[in-house]
Formats: C-alpha cells, sequence, structure tokens
C-alpha cells in the first residue's frame, strides 16, 4: 500500500508546488523508494488540451495520448517515471464521468450530490495505481479557499481519514511577503492558509515557506508555534537561479527528512545525490554559450513553450555549453527582412502551434536557415512551415499551404501539401477523424512508432533506424509530395511503420536542418538529454566556433 503525500498552496498561486512535488519526488528516488505524482486541477475543463497557452501554459502529452497540465512535465523531468492518463485529472472529467454513471442508471435512482458521489469519484481516481510505487504524490491545483477547490479538499479529508494512521500526510506551501517599509518578513498570511486548511479538517504535517529574503529562526519558531507544526518541518524555500537545484535546495532544507519523519520512518535510507550534483555540475561549469532563436507565436509567455526551453537546456548540459534561448515572435517577419533578426544566432527553432497566425514568418525562418546553412530544428507545426517552404521555394508550388489555414479562413487558398488527417493506425485499429469533430482529445495523441531511414542523420542521431515518440496533432504532411519533394533536397528520413504518415524531414546538403512531425521535448530529461536536443545544441557550438 503506498503512502500518500497531498501537496497544497496557500496565500497565492504560482508558489511552485509542482517544482516542490517533482523535486520531493526526486529526493524519496535518492532514497531508494519509489513514486509516482499526480495533479488534481479545480478547473472545469475536461482536459487542458483546448486551452489557449495565454491561459494556462504548454499541454504535455503523455505516452498513453492524455493532454495534461505541465506540471506534469516537472514530474516526469526531475524523476524519469513516464505520466500516464491516470496522473491527471481535473473537475471537468470527475463531473463528466459522475454525470455519464448516473445517465447508465449506476447509482440506482439515487439523487446525485457532491458528498458522496463526487468526493468518491475522487476518492477512487486517487486509489489508482495504490500497490504500484511506496509514495504517492498527488498535487492539488490553486490555493486552499478557493471554492471550486473545495470537493478535493474534502475528499482528501475523507481519504485520510478511511486509511491507516500514518499512511497520509500534507505538505503545504506558503509565501512569507517582505514588507520593505518595515524591513519585515509576514507570517500572518501563512497563519491564515493555515487556519483556512483546518476548517476543513485539514492540517499540515510539513510547511514550506517561499521567500525572497532568509527566515530568521525566530521567525520558523513562531510560524510553528501558530500553525501546530514541528519546527524542524517548517521548511524554508528560497528563490534559486535554476530549477535543477531544487532537489539539492530542498535537501539542504530538510525536506525530504521532514517528511518521512512525519511518516515515521526512522532510521530513513541514506540519499544518493550523485545524479543532481552531476546536473548541476554541467549547469554551472559550461565551457561556452550558444544562442538559440525561437521563432514562435506565443513568445509572451514562456510557459507555453516550457518543455522546449528545457529540453535546450540539457541539449546544453550535453555538451556542457549554455544555451541563450531568446523569444522571437514569428509575425515580424512578415514585415521584416528575418535576417536583421536571425543573423548574430547560432541555430534556429520553430516550434508547434494552431492557426494561421505567424505562419508566414515561421516559412521565412525556415527558408532563412536553409538558405544560410544555419542549424534548424522543426517540431510539428516547425516541420510542416519547412515543408511548405521548400515545396514554394523548391519544387515549384507557389501556392503551397496548410488545410488548417484554409479551414480556419473558410476559404481554399492554397494547394494542401499539409492536409487533415482522417485516419490513421494505433494499436491493432484505425482511428478515423472528420474536420467537424469536436477539438477536445481528437487529435493524434500519445506515443507512436517511426521507422528511420538506415544511413539518414535523424538514424544517427537516434543510434536506431526505429524510435517512439508522442504526437499531438490533427494535420500531416501529405505523402504524395515525397519524391516531387525528394527530388529537390528534402529527404523523408522518418515514417510511420505502415509508410503513410511522414514523420522526419532532413535538407540534404545542409549541416543540420531537422524537421519532426512529433514533440521530442516531451521526452527530455536533465540527466538524459534528447538526442535530437543534445545533437542540435552540438551543431549550434560548431557554428558559435566557426563565427
Amino acid at each position: 500500500m503506498a503512502r500518500y503525500i497531498f501537496i497544497t498552496g496557500g496565500v497565492v498561486s504560482s508558489l511552485g508546488k509542482g517544482l516542490a512535488s517533482a523535486a520531493l519526488g526526486a529526493l524519496l528516488q535518492a532514497r531508494g523508494y519509489t513514486v509516482r505524482l499526480r495533479k488534481l486541477d479545480p478547473y472545469l475543463n475536461v482536459d487542458p488540451g483546448t486551452m489557449s497557452p495565454f491561459e494556462h501554459g504548454e499541454v504535455f502529452v503523455t505516452d498513453d495520448g492524455a493532454e495534461t497540465d505541465l506540471d506534469l512535465g516537472h514530474y516526469e523531468r526531475f524523476t524519469g517515471v513516464s505520466a500516464r492518463q491516470t496522473d491527471s485529472i481535473s473537475s471537468g472529467r470527475i463531473y463528466s464521468n459522475v454525470l455519464e454513471k448516473e445517465r447508465r442508471g449506476d447509482y440506482l435512482g439515487k439523487t446525485i450530490q457532491v458528498i458522496p458521489h463526487v468526493t468518491n469519484e475522487i476518492k477512487d481516481f486517487l486509489r489508482i495505481g495504490d500497490d504500484e510505487v511506496d509514495f504517492m504524490l498527488c498535487e492539488i491545483g490553486g490555493t486552499v479557499g478557493d471554492i471550486e477547490g473545495l470537493p478535493f479538499f474534502e475528499s482528501i479529508r475523507q481519504f485520510i481519514h478511511e486509511r491507516p494512521r500514518g499512511q497520509s500526510i500534507l505538505m503545504h506551501l506558503t509565501l512569507l511577503p517582505y514588507l520593505a517599509a518595515s524591513g519585515e518578513l509576514k507570517t500572518k498570511p501563512t497563519q491564515h492558509s493555515v487556519k483556512e486548511l483546518q476548517s476543513i479538517g485539514l492540517a499540515p504535517d510539513v510547511l514550506v515557506c517561499r521567500s525572497e529574503h532568509p527566515i530568521p529562526d525566530r521567525e520558523l519558531e513562531k510560524i510553528a508555534l501558530f500553525c501546530n507544526v514541528r519546527k524542524e518541518h517548517v521548511i524554508p524555500a528560497y528563490d534559486l537561479k535554476t530549477i535543477y537545484e531544487a532537489p539539492l535546495a530542498y535537501h539542504r532544507a530538510g525536506l525530504d527528512q521532514a517528511v518521512l519523519d512525519a511518516f515515521g520512518i526512522t532510521p530513513a535510507p541514506k540519499p544518493n545525490l550523485t545524479r543532481w550534483v552531476d546536473v548541476m555540475d554541467r549547469l554551472t561549469h559550461a565551457e561556452g554559450e550558444v544562442r538559440v532563436a525561437i521563432v514562435g507565436k506565443y513568445t509572451q509567455l514562456e510557459d507555453a513553450y516550457k518543455s522546449i526551453a528545457e529540453a535546450l537546456t540539457h541539449g546544453g548540459m550535453a555538451n556542457r555549453t549554455k544555451v541563450r534561448a531568446e523569444w522571437i515572435d514569428a509575425e515580424i517577419f512578415e514585415r521584416e527582412d528575418p535576417a536583421a533578426h536571425l543573423q548574430d544566432f547560432h541555430a534556429i527553432l520553430v516550434p508547434g502551434g494552431f492557426g494561421e497566425r505567424g505562419t508566414e514568418g515561421k516559412i521565412k525562418a525556415a527558408q532563412f536557415a536553409r538558405e544560410k546553412k544555419i542549424p534548424y530544428l522543426g517540431i510539428c507545426l516547425g516541420m510542416q512551415m519547412a515543408v511548405i517552404e521548400s515545396a514554394r521555394n523548391l519544387a515549384g508550388v507557389a501556392n503551397a499551404g496548410s488545410e488548417e489555414f484554409d479551414h480556419e479562413a473558410g476559404a481554399k487558398r492554397f494547394t494542401p501539401v499539409v492536409y487533415h488527417l482522417k485516419e490513421w493506425i494505433q494499436g491493432n485499429h484505425v482511428v478515423a477523424r472528420k474536420v467537424g469533430d469536436d477539438k477536445g482529445g481528437t487529435m493524434r495523441l500519445g506515443a507512436y512508432t517511426a521507422a528511420l531511414t538506415p544511413g539518414s542523420h535523424v538514424a544517427q542521431i537516434y543510434g536506431s533506424t526505429t524510435i517512439e515518440e508522442r504526437h499531438r496533432h490533427r494535420y500531416e504532411v501529405d505523402a504524395k509530395y515525397i519524391k516531387q519533394l525528394e527530388t529537390c533536397g528534402l529527404i523523408f528520413s522518418g515514417m510511420s511503420p505502415d509508410g503513410r504518415l511522414p514523420e522526419i524531414v532532413e535538407v540534404k546538403d545542409h549541416p543540420w536542418f531537422i524537421g519532426v512531425q512529433f514533440h521530442p521535448e516531451l521526452k527530455s530529461k536533465p540527466f538524459a538529454p534528447h538526442p535530437l536536443f543534445a545533437d542540435f545544441v552540438r551543431a549550434a557550438k560548431d557554428v558559435e566556433r566557426l563565427v
């Protein structure tokens, strides 16, 4: 039976619950335990798949095809444990499940209520995989006191009392604001946050207090006294230069020891932190720097490309090189010459996205990289833009474009080199989709196998001719243009096993130009950088040396 750690937040949002959860998971692993991390989100969307990145940051996709919160990306990057559909749930999914059961008659005509029906559904979700790991870490989104989070907090209260004593603990993150006028850290918001938790029947066993300033010992004692928590279980959490310092920083602050003490695990196994010492050594002892331009459409919010930013950092670590990623709005290139903006970069990356806005700028970025022999990595839409660019400028398809843009505009303007994917093979069956289908969860989602051409650039990078990568898209490059494009030097070096869906393109006679239909950034980790990102940064490093 797994031990459960529930992670909640108070005072303000965006305190770093996801990062604290991921770091704690890594520390428990370092002590020899197995872990799984989960996210419970109070919003009413069934999943974040249809949300704008401006609303909620990037959508993280699991191997089994779930569109989830970006915090699951932190969980995977810090623990190496692949997330599953059962590791992310929202109020929308909970209520949807309850209403489906009511329609089927599963409740035998009873009146459906938040207690017990909704709370039971949440508890059933919490129990999934209960016997698979030593520790289950469950993060609850939002802050205590939010009205939409109340069913989750009530479920946790019931869950803790239904299990044997000592099998579950609560970890609460709060903020200690600093008042410059009086030169004081204020503990009152933390006290009120804990009081709010206590009013709904929950009491924290461990308090993590975020602060921009050192927390004096007397303040830690005050928090412990007024919040009914042992002083050694009040953990200070300060701002860090890099998120990958979090496991070592939380260990120095005593978080993992406090958690094990709360469970009564003594003596606790000693931690082996070699992995994280090596990660920090690679980050802090870089032997050079490369500049990478990320040409996208959500550049005002870096969380929209969170996994890409982290994967570039991992690629830098593999090469002991600092990667300075700079975000450039693709729409600028629709008005101005890309050369003025891109000529000082050592590599160009065009990420995924949806909709026509900014795509002409992305096409110009791909053209600049191809013609100037600058390393280029196109991901999902970034690959499609590279194919459209080659079709227009090399293969003579003057008005090449994507069906996506025609569907959005409601008018036929392009020759569709990229088309709406109507069917594909998933496992042993064929999946069919129509343009008018619901948006949520209807893309080609999750891990699919790709066959690489022996001797190709990507086969050399992967060291294999068979790979498995995660997808999230509903438009594909049309395979009928392959021969025409390959004649012009755009090589289709990766295909689906049935040979129908292009997965990877690369430019012949170019030092490093690769487009992939999948999202390699989702599988990269600081201690296991993705091979594509590691080699992309190596290629950028070669350019930097030449300059």
